[in-house]
């Protein structure tokens, strides 16, 4: 299971008032999105599951994934911001400013100590997800099948582990407490291994000045002033982290409960695409092209990953 953040997964009407804005919502998407007939069956491998089958010529011999944790609850650090701006509505929020009102009286469940955990959604997305796998490979997941997994300390990536291991239960015939989940931080959190990319990117405050540019920045001015118009709040008491915060609020709701939160209601279709920006601005910057160091850091996940396969091929002969 691989230490990175959100996604989702099952059988619910969508939400038709944010259905325009769950494109925009990054690692928080829903895999709906994506894939609309899990929509209808959370098991479905779509309508091109036949012409994908591998030709009969041809046998597999092991499977490697590297996965991320199902949907998550937001992190302690977004609870407190979302705290701090649901406060300030309740205390200033004018029976004549109508979105603010809404957003008073919007009960404030998030709790500090969620922090990042997997919520039940996330559990059925991995289910799920291990299920589909099976039914693509079935002759890799059939019974006596050897299963290895592993995955980083964090909680809901050992609980996604958890559930993915319960999904492919059926198919590999395991028992209750068979197959242990190796945590393996070195492997699967290989960045905070990484010195280099500690000092240049995760630690330096300057690293991320792209970022932070685009928070001053005109485009999201005008997003974080239209937030503040609707809020009937002075655009000073407002900055682009909380702006932010609203923004995921909207995608953690949908993907966790399956509702259009009203925190949706303060965006359009094209602030979504400013704050969407955001995000990919900072995972370019922190995860992605930004910095040489942020792909090198990966290679001994991607070294452990041949060698396992290239030992597949050896044994097969």
């Amino acid at each position: 299971m691989a230490p990175r953040r959100a996604a989702c997964l099952l059988p619910l009407l969508v939400a038709v008032a944010s259905a325009g804005l769950g494109g925009y919502f990054g690692t928080k998407s829903r895999y709906e999105e994506v894939n609309p007939h899990l929509a209808e069956d959370p098991l479905s491998l779509g309508p091109h599951a036949a012409a994908a089958r591998l030709p009969a010529a041809c046998a597999p011999l092991q499977l490697r994934a590297v996965l991320r944790h199902g949907t998550r609850y937001p992190t302690a650090g977004q609870i407190r911001r979302l705290a701090e701006l649901h406060g300030r509505l309740r205390r200033a929020a004018s029976p004549s400013c109508p979105a603010a009102v809404a957003l008073a009286a919007w009960p404030m469940w998030y709790e500090e100590s969620l922090d990042g955990r997997l919520a039940p959604r996330g559990r059925r997305d991995m289910e799920h997800l291990a299920r589909r796998l099976a039914a693509r490979f079935p002759a890799l997941f059939a019974a006596r099948r050897r299963l290895a997994l592993a995955s980083s300390s964090k909680h809901r990536c050992l609980q996604s582990g958890a559930a993915f291991r319960r999904g492919l239960g059926p198919s590999l015939s395991l028992g209750a407490d068979e197959t242990e989940i190796e945590v393996n931080d070195a492997l699967m959190r290989f960045f905070d291994h990484c010195d280099k990319f500690v000092a240049f990117v995760e630690d330096n405050d300057t690293a991320m000045y792209q970022v932070n540019a685009f928070k001053e920045g005109p485009e999201m001015r005008k997003v974080l002033e239209k937030v503040a118009s609707a809020l009937c709040l002075p655009a000073s008491e407002l900055n682009a982290d909380l702006v932010q915060v609203a923004f995921l609020t909207c995608s953690y709701e949908l993907a966790i409960k399956n509702v259009t939160s009203p925190w949706c209601s303060l965006f359009s279709e094209e602030d979504a695409k400013v704050l969407e920006y955001l995000n990919d601005l900072k995972q370019y910057w922190k995860r992605g092209y930004g910095y040489d160091i942020n792909s090198r850091s990966s290679c001994i996940l991607f070294q452990d990953i041949f060698q396992q396969l290239d030992k597949a091929v050896d044994e097969s002969r």
